[in-house]
């Protein structure tokens, strides 16, 4: 069984032919710099990293450090944790294309088989407006994509990005993605299409013939308020049935002078369930696999003071809401999270930080003996960028 047929085969040609066509047609931004550029050798090369360490205490009676309760009081409720040590290289080959690979060293502590490796993608740019990125990376469908962990507002990323990820439709993935940027009158916009496999990364093949398509669309309606809306969508095929999801996000920047700062973030995404639906025995479950929803969604906001001291950089003060519920429509059980943090900032963007806080989950019904039980985590965290 062939992935498209000839028909569509053709149609994708004659799509990246005038991809390729339109782009020789619009005047190279980078032309006024030809001199500047025939003095570059490449390759150009980039290392960085990030440490990101913890200390967690679970404050609530039976409940370990990763949420799972244990009705036999057994578990544990303190732990030092290395979640981070990672390594990105970045190699710019040519004006246009650089070859980025990132990988999470932390990770060989679990079965390194599916992680470690977490981006590996060659990136082809044509002008602003169009450049084509392909191998293993992030497909934007939310804020969350489009920054990494180590300048994050809170503890982790979100309950619906982890769970979304579970889904194909964030976190790492293997495929192919367009992204660019323009102007819409006065509105700048960003975009981004991308077609995965959905099945995570580092895997050697697609579980099936399947993909999934999706789409961002972000417009920045105030530049003074740094205020953009997303736009979110995408469908696809898992083991033959179809699948989709759906989001928006909002997000805002207000600076109320040079030092105090208020950044918010509120996103909601809903889509098809069918890790869930997959896991019901064939001759229970029906036919539709909408039929088993997950709708999430969270408000963050951020509060940060620029100190400017030459020990201290900045403190923020963070505190997002989230709620989450995995399937909704046929056995409803939604998880409430708050999660205050404290963070101060040694040196500049993020470069060494220590993060207080406390997570607070809370469940509709509790499950004994799972992790859809009510939970409170101290946290103590510390990173540093380099």
């Amino acid at each position: 069984m062939t992935l498209f047929s000839p028909k569509k085969r053709s149609l994708i040609f004659c799509a990246l032919l005038a991809c390729f066509s339109v782009s020789a047609q619009i005047q190279d931004s980078l032309q006024q710099n030809k001199q500047e550029e025939d003095n570059v050798k490449y390759p150009v090369l980039q290392v960085k990293g990030l440490f990101q360490a913890r200390y967690l205490v679970g404050m609530a009676k039976d409940v370990d450090v990763n949420g799972l309760h244990h009705a036999d009081g057994s578990g544990t409720s303190n732990n030092f944790m290395l979640k981070y040590m990672r390594v990105q290289v970045r190699a710019q080959i040519s004006k246009r294309t650089e070859v980025v690979a990132l990988a999470n060293l932390a990770d060989f502590k679990n079965d390194p088989k599916s992680r470690v490796l977490e981006n590996a993608y060659l990136k082809y740019t044509f002008n602003p407006k169009l450049a084509f990125t392909v191998g293993q990376f992030r497909p934007w469908f939310g804020i969350e994509e489009t920054y990494p962990i180590d300048i994050i507002k809170s503890l982790d990323w979100s309950n619906q990005y982890t769970e979304f990820g579970k889904l194909g439709w964030t976190s790492f993935q293997i495929g192919l993605s367009a992204t660019g940027q323009l102007q819409l009158g006065q509105i700048p916009f960003q975009y981004a299409v991308s077609v995965v496999n959905g099945n995570g990364k580092n895997q050697v093949n697609d579980n099936d013939n399947g993909k999934q398509y999706s789409t961002r669309l972000v417009f920045g309606l105030s530049k003074k308020y740094n205020f953009n809306i997303g736009l979110n969508g995408g469908i696809g095929e898992v083991l033959s049935k179809k699948v989709y999801a759906v989001g928006i996000d909002l997000s805002s920047l207000i600076r109320f002078d040079p030092k105090w700062s208020l950044d918010m973030q509120l996103e909601a995404k809903q889509a098809t369930n069918h890790v869930l639906y997959n896991t019901i025995d064939p001759e229970l479950r029906p036919s539709n696999p909408d039929q088993y929803l997950i709708r999430g969604a969270y408000f963050l906001p951020n509060v940060r003071y620029e100190i400017n001291h030459k020990n201290l950089s900045a403190f923020e003060l963070s505190c997002r809401y989230e709620y989450l519920d995995t399937n909704f429509r046929l056995s409803s059980n939604p998880r409430q999270t708050i999660t205050p943090m404290f963070g101060l900032e040694f040196l500049k963007n993020y470069g060494a930080r220590i993060q207080l806080g406390v997570q607070f989950d809370r469940y509709k019904h509790q499950v004994e003996n799972t992790s859809q039980y009510n939970n409170n985590l101290f946290i103590v965290q510390v990173q540093s960028r380099f």
